[in-house]
């Protein structure tokens, strides 16, 4: 019976090898769990035409929007051969643990899904409507507090990254703001622009077009350290605010079903595209700033936010 079943795992892993060997054979649906647009069609589209450059084989951008991401994430996490990969931020686990929080079954677990790549990890930008008479941290929070529940501030939706981390630095600095909660980042922009809200924290590509023309003030970074594209905005961290620290990052993910010998050669492909001028040039033309990371050095950075993350949604509590 032993020597049957070693046979069995050997002939199977030989098969996956063989499969690996070969891979991909047919189309790759990178998957995209949002509606068009935004920062993981930013990444999927150029990925997605580097891949195809580099073997040959379609890598088409599918669109699977629905339960903050959950609905695109759950169709990879179910499948099992290596042909879908997950495009996503940290909506993987806000979502997740905002259910916990609810008691609610989620649709999948993290154990269902697998790390291949971090592509980028650029910290939130704090902006404000120019008509917000404020242009240092200091200057909001003596605002904020001498006007409490008065400012407003959006996000793209209730335990989402925009809202999680706002709630972080509110209570860091003994706040009370309104909160305008949105269907997206680009709604939750839209309404500072607008004057319905006068505060966001959004991701560099899509608060930075606003930013030369005045039509959007920059005050902070929730970074360890400043981004590039704005070097004389200063972190939270910086100015005494040390737990604050958030990141619109973007990774790829599959389903932890599939097979080792196929995730190793998804990584490899992977590896080459990010270092494709392609790639990273499109990156870089909405001000993201590349961050590759494979799946080992993925997964330290990766535990260390979705700690800290989760922490903070205990923190908030039901709404």
């Amino acid at each position: 019976m032993k020597k049957r079943l070693l046979v069995t795992l050997l002939l199977s892993a030989a098969a996956s090898g063989g499969l690996a060997q070969d891979y991909p054979a047919r189309p790759v649906t990178i998957v995209v769990p949002n509606p068009p647009g935004g920062m993981n069609q930013i990444h999927a589209q150029p990925l997605s035409a580097t891949l195809e450059k580099l073997t040959g084989n379609p890598f088409p951008v599918v669109n699977r929007p629905g339960g903050t991401a959950a609905v695109g994430t759950a169709l990879v996490a179910n499948q099992s051969d290596g042909y879908a990969i997950l495009v996503t931020t940290p909506n993987l686990y806000l979502a997740l643990e905002k259910d916990k929080l609810y008691g609610i079954k989620s649709p999948y677990s993290l154990d269902q899904i697998a790390l291949l790549a971090l592509l980028s990890a650029d910290p939130l930008i704090m902006v404000v409507h120019p008509s917000l008479p404020v242009k240092t941290v200091k200057e909001l929070v003596a605002l904020a507090k001498a006007k409490p529940n008065e400012i407003i501030y959006s996000s793209s939706g209730l335990y989402g990254i925009q809202h999680v981390p706002t709630e972080m630095f509110l209570r860091a600095a003994g706040l009370k703001m309104r909160h305008l909660p949105t269907t997206g980042g680009g709604p939750a922009i839209t309404q500072v622009l607008g004057g319905n809200a006068q505060l966001n924290l959004g991701g560099v590509a899509a608060v930075y077009p606003y930013i030369p023309s005045g039509k959007l003030r920059p005050i902070a970074s929730l970074g360890a350290k400043s981004h590039p594209a704005l070097p004389e905005v200063p972190t939270l961290m910086s100015l005494g605010y040390k737990d604050v620290e958030a990141y619109l990052w973007v990774g790829l993910f599959t389903s932890a079903a599939v097979p080792e010998p196929i995730q190793k050669k998804m990584r490899e492909l992977i590896a080459k595209a990010v270092a494709e001028p392609l790639f990273r040039q499109a990156l870089e033309n909405v001000k993201v700033v590349p961050d590759y990371r494979d799946a080992p050095e993925f997964r330290r950075f990766f535990d260390a936010d979705y700690k800290r993350m989760a922490a903070a949604i205990k923190a908030i509590g039901k709404l």
